[in-house]
């Protein structure tokens, strides 16, 4: 048993899992292990190293999320994306359509926004990355957030994330955000237990078997080595029952921080929420300031940027 493990209250999806076409089976499905970011940065990073995440309960002000989650869809209504007269705050799609390129447009701007960048940058989760990290914390200008509708067959497939920042230090961490209470059936991130150690073998792997390429193709997500877009496999399942593992769901909620090693394999599912409610997440990455930093992330992120 994880070393994360404590005493929780936890309940089954309301829906089984499913992504790209296939349902995940019960016995390949488990729970992320909570964290009560209290217990000190010195246990959490052992948690951190032992499972290769940590799942920090409310380490944000639950109100301030909400009230981001507000801002953004406020933002974003004009689209269609929103149901009119609707609150904000929960984010409830509409039955019919919406303006898909429009939204993309005022995605990419909201992405640069200071509203944006100063809830990335705020000071509490600056002040623990610092700690975290054992010095300054340098947040990747490179942010991504997405909204998934419900009903959407959108999910991203499994990955690890240093296929993508090859070009500066492995030491990074991932912190990957729920912007609004985000239960399993919502399709929050899915982690495949134990797979940093994986992971990391990959990417040895890929490494040793690289030295015909060109120093760019070295550090690309998309050469001739890696398989389309740098995933290691859509067919979640597949991956569970050959690694002998399980996929691990959580009913998050808002105010929750998950931080991931940059080995760890990880995916979402759809979202089959029957409020139609809208699924809103950020992934920022950061690392030690004095570590070597990939020149391709000190760029806003553009749809399209292949990274």
């Amino acid at each position: 048993m994880s070393i994360a493990a404590e005493a929780v209250q936890i309940r089954r999806p309301e829906f089984p899992l499913a992504a790209h076409g296939k349902t995940l089976p019960a016995e390949r499905t488990g729970w992320l292990m909570p964290t009560d970011p209290a217990i000190g940065v010195d246990a959490l990073r052992r948690r951190y190293q032992h499972d290769g995440y940590v799942w920090l309960k409310g380490l944000l002000p639950r109100a301030d999320v909400i009230d981001f989650r507000h801002w953004v869809f406020e933002r974003l209504a004009e689209t269609g994306l929103v149901e009119p007269g609707s609150d904000f705050s929960l984010g409830i799609a509409p039955a019919g359509g919406f303006d898909r390129s429009l939204a993309d447009r005022r995605l990419m701007s909201l992405v640069r926004s200071a509203a944006y960048e100063g809830f990335c940058a705020q000071p509490l989760l600056a002040g623990f990355m610092d700690d975290f990290l054992q010095g300054i914390s340098y947040l990747h200008k490179r942010k991504i957030m997405r909204f998934v509708q419900p009903g959407s067959l959108t999910a991203t497939p499994a990955h690890y994330d240093l296929v993508y920042l090859r070009g500066g230090t492995s030491r990074l961490v991932t912190a990957w955000i729920p912007i609004g209470d985000t239960p399993a059936e919502m399709g929050g991130l899915v982690y495949l237990e134990g797979s940093h150690a994986l992971g990391t073998k990959l990417e040895a792997e890929f490494r040793a078997a690289s030295g015909d390429l060109s120093p760019e193709e070295q550090i690309s997500a998309y050469n001739s080595h890696m398989s389309e877009g740098g995933w290691v496999s859509k067919d979640l399942t597949d991956m569970a029952e050959r690694f002998d593992t399980r996929w691990l769901a959580a009913d998050y909620e808002a105010g929750d921080v998950v931080l991931h090693s940059p080995y760890m394999i990880h995916a979402s599912t759809i979202n089959q929420d029957r409020s139609r409610r809208l699924r809103l997440s950020t992934d920022i990455r950061y690392q030690n300031v004095d570590d070597e930093i990939d020149v391709r992330w000190n760029n806003h992120w553009s749809l399209g940027d292949m990274l």
